[in-house]
């Protein structure tokens, strides 16, 4: 079975690169990915958080060149947990949140460090 995902976003913190004990590079990505909508007229945002892994010369380019607020694409597999579920955990103030986990064939760099700077 064969399956893309597709993942328009903000990374929420700098990436983490790492090395496995095979010497391949591996970075983490944290994206947000948000949508707005209206609901009883009243606007609504919802933010939904990935997950990235990126591995190889992808991996050490991503820690290269993006940073916390950057913008991506992602192209690649989402990971559930065992049960084929997202994978849940309960948070220090006791709500439960989930996280999607997705292995990135692809990531394209939506904005530069530059376009980052600019004062608006």
């Amino acid at each position: 079975m064969y399956h893309t995902v597709i993942i328009v976003g903000n990374l929420g913190r700098d990436p983490e690169l790492r090395y496995a004990s095979n010497g391949n590079a591996v970075t983490t990505l944290s994206v947000a990915s948000n949508r707005t909508y209206t609901k009883n007229d009243e606007k609504v945002k919802e933010t939904t958080w990935f997950k990235v892994s990126v591995w190889g010369k992808q991996a050490e380019s991503c820690s290269q060149y993006l940073k916390k607020g950057s913008s991506v694409l992602v192209e690649g597999e989402l990971r559930p947990d065992e049960n084929g579920n997202p994978r849940t955990w309960t948070k220090s103030d006791g709500s439960s949140a989930a996280s999607y986990e997705v292995n990135a064939r692809t990531v394209r760099f939506l904005t530069s460090n530059k376009e980052e700077e600019i004062p608006f």
